[in-house]
């Protein structure tokens, strides 16, 4: 019997080494009811990553999309021109802290170099020093650290490093005193600050609380489970951990497993702690109590509930100033935070025609908000003395970020992006009304570029809504049915799909193509209706928004059904997944990366809970059928022709299973009728897309994405050449 399992082992292992169509997965089909519906998974055996079959199905396939992509020509072109992007860049900075003594810490990654290192200086004229190289971290492991956190303390004397390792996310935190130039004996492992909140240092400038994960292993039942906010005092090795919010301790609050209790301190001298039960959703129910009781049990007292749709808020004097969604109204309002009282608040700011209030932030003499029409058109407000100015930015923007000081101040930066200019930082002068730049690093020129033309619509949806789409290409590209078309969707959690410098999307229009990117329901473009236009049951919506994009695309003459690439990535793999399998013939290729195109076992994942809230449950009868109806592998059909198809994903993938892209190409190989190719790639170093990656393995897997698209679509430059 051994020597028989054996020979078939050796016979699927040389199987393997053949051409695509002929390497089917092992399949073992489960079955199972819901409310009377029988489902049937073909593949449901795929899910365990550790057995032998399918590592070795991995790896084949990965093999062979490694030896398809190889072919293309001008692969290379991506790779090359953007290496030469970073290198006429001669170095790049993100991740600002700004102490409240006017300390400036910051990542600066140089354009010879693959990864950031940290450094700091007092104010924007002070002297640039660096403190802290992730390359010399834990040398001896042979392993490569990023940072992919930083935050100071209030007087800038200590600053909380996170490092993560090979796309995991998962971090470790080391402490830099500036003092003692050197990293303290301090480590706080089990964190993961990027998905956690951050870290919020205390009033003393030697304590803050983080999110603590008590397992980190992916593959355990318990990961992403069990969260607690805990204290790290610096210099101190306690024997537990100094728990101050979570479900064990604090069971009156009703906190459930896969929550998120994340606890803030908002300012130096905040009287307050505040605690956010948090997740995926928009809106939590959160708590608060005096700092003088950190340590004291059950101390924590209900602020507001999540019903109150508050999105935002901050704490000035006395009062509490908000923005609220309820009722569908977008606007800012203020109560005591003595003695709170949110159904009769006082209305601040009302509602503004056509824009969404999305932000709030501190300063002396009042508070600004930032605001944005339809995701992709931002504005800027200051609201003094009881009146509201609107800001003239810059120049127009697509997106802003904006940092304030402290309360003592009425200093604050904002970022300015958009989908052809990079991101550009302004101080704002109180005294003149305007902004002065004040860029940590040189202004990029791309005459490239300059061609470029970017231009925003609206498109009709199958129910008559009208959805933004963000055009991209060249000004004198003419509509011509024969233009490549990549359109990028997402529409979920509520989140914008803001504009940024994609240089991905500017390459795509160099090569004479256009750009589309279409602001789907589920995201955050025009508010909490828009998030709620493709939530569960209306989640439909979704990819019916990208499919009427597609088709007034062509109506319009931009393009030809046989050169459009549709891309989704993560949770836009919904919304790319079930546009593919409901409008096959729409498309000629669909690229999903890390996508979660398997909703009915979104629970099966490490966050699955978490993702209930977004999607639904399938222990719920009609939320069952909205999972169903969302989920592109159940989808897939026999003797249908799909679309050319590039899926990928990450072995250290904790968001994203990476069974779930596995199963849907095996399936997608098993039961297409098309002769297009449907590869499946797996990165083993990576995890969620191209998060905490090294840039080269970063562009890599782009110019993976890039080759593949414009060889399926027929351009000329990717065309391999027959032998």
């Amino acid at each position: 019997m051994h020597r028989l399992i054996f020979i078939f082992f050796i016979h699927f292992v040389f199987g393997m080494m053949n051409a695509q169509n002929t390497n089917l997965a092992p399949s073992k089909s489960v079955t199972e009811d819901y409310f009377g519906t029988k489902i049937v998974d073909d593949f449901r055996n795929l899910e365990n990553l550790k057995d032998p079959l399918v590592i070795n199905w991995m790896q084949s396939q990965t093999n062979y999309s490694d030896s398809v992509l190889n072919k293309i020509p001008n692969r290379e072109y991506y790779i090359n021109k953007r290496t030469e992007f970073d290198q006429r860049q001669s170095f790049s900075v993100n991740k600002i802290n700004i102490t409240e003594n006017g300390f400036c810490f910051y990542l600066k990654k140089r354009a010879d170099e693959n990864t950031a290192k940290l450094y700091y200086r007092k104010g924007f004229e002070g002297i640039e020093k660096e403190i802290f190289n992730p390359e010399n971290y834990n040398s001896k492991s042979h392993k490569k650290y990023l940072i992919n956190y930083i935050k100071a303390n209030y007087d800038g004397s200590k600053v909380a490093i996170a490092l993560t390792e090979s796309g995991r996310e998962i971090s470790e935190m080391v402490i830099y005193d500036l003092k003692s130039h050197k990293i303290l004996p301090d480590l706080v492992t089990n964190c993961w600050p990027t998905n956690g909140g951050g870290i919020s240092w205390l009033p003393d400038n030697n304590s803050f609380i983080y999110l603590q994960f008590p397992i980190t292993d992916p593959n355990s039942d318990l990961f992403m489970k069990n969260m607690q906010a805990v204290i790290h005092k610096v210099g101190q090795n306690p024997k537990g951990l100094n728990v101050i919010l979570s479900k064990k301790n604090n069971p009156n609050l009703k906190i459930n497993a896969e929550d998120y209790p994340i606890v803030k301190l908002p300012t130096y001298e905040s009287q307050y702690l505040f605690g956010y039960i948090a997740g995926a959703t928009n809106f939590n129910d959160t708590y608060f109590q005096p700092v003088n009781l950190i340590n004291k049990q059950n101390q924590w007292k209900l602020l507001f509930p999540k019903e109150e749709k508050i999105n935002g808020f901050l704490v000035k004097n006395d009062d509490v100033i908000y923005i609220s969604e309820k009722n569908g109204i977008n606007a800012v309002y203020s109560t005591s935070l003595k003695t709170p009282d949110f159904k009769n608040p006082n209305l601040i700011i009302p509602s503004i025609p056509n824009e969404v209030i999305n932000g709030l932030y501190q300063t002396k003499s009042g508070f600004v908000f930032s605001s944005s029409k339809n995701g992709v058109e931002a504005k800027l407000y200051i609201y003094q003395n009881n009146k509201i100015e609107n800001l003239m930015l810059p120049f127009p923007s697509g997106d802003i970020t904006v940092t304030s000081q402290n309360n003592h101040s009425d200093n604050f930066w904002i970022n300015c992006a958009g989908w052809k200019n990079d991101d550009e930082r302004f101080r704002f002068d109180i005294i003149t009304k305007k902004f002065i730049p004040e860029n940590l690093v040189p202004i990029v020129e791309y005459p490239e570029f300059k061609d470029i033309i970017v231009k925003e619509i609206t498109v009709k949806s199958h129910d008559g809504v009208d959805i933004p789409l963000s055009l991209i290409y060249k000004k004198d590209l003419p509509k011509d049915k024969n233009n490549p078309l990549l359109m990028d969707a997402y529409g979920a959690y509520g989140i914008n799909n803001s504009p940024f410098l994609d240089m991905t999307f500017m390459l795509w229009a160099l090569k004479g193509g256009i750009v589309a990117i279409a602001h789907v329901r589920g995201g955050a473009e025009k508010g909490e209706s828009w998030h709620l236009g493709g939530f569960k049951d209306t989640k439909p919506n979704s990819w019916k928004d990208l499919i009427s994009c597609a088709e007034y695309m062509i109506q319009e003459n931009y393009t030809s059904a046989d050169k459009i690439a549709i891309w989704g990535q993560s949770a836009g793999g919904i919304t790319v997944g079930r546009a593919m399998t409901e409008s096959p013939d729409l498309f000629k290729v669909a690229i999903l990366t890390a996508g979660i195109v398997n909703s009915l076992r979104i629970e099966a994942m490490p966050n699955g809970l978490n993702s209930v809230k977004e999607f639904g449950s399938k222990n719920i009868e009609s939320e069952f059928k909205d999972l169903y109806e969302m989920d592109a592998y159940h989808h897939i059909k026999k003797n249908i022709k799909y679309p050319a198809t590039f899926i990928t994903t990450g072995i250290n993938d904790p968001r994203v299973a990476p069974w779930m892209p596995i199963k849907f190409a095996a399936k997608l190989q098993a039961d297409n009728a098309s002769k297009n190719p449907i590869l499946l790639k797996v990165d083993y170093k990576g995890g969620h897309g191209g998060r905490d990656l090294l840039l080269k393995q970063k562009y890599l897997n782009l110019s993976d994405v890039f080759a593949f698209a414009l060889w399926q679509v027929g351009h000329p430059d990717y065309q391999p050449k027959e032998k």
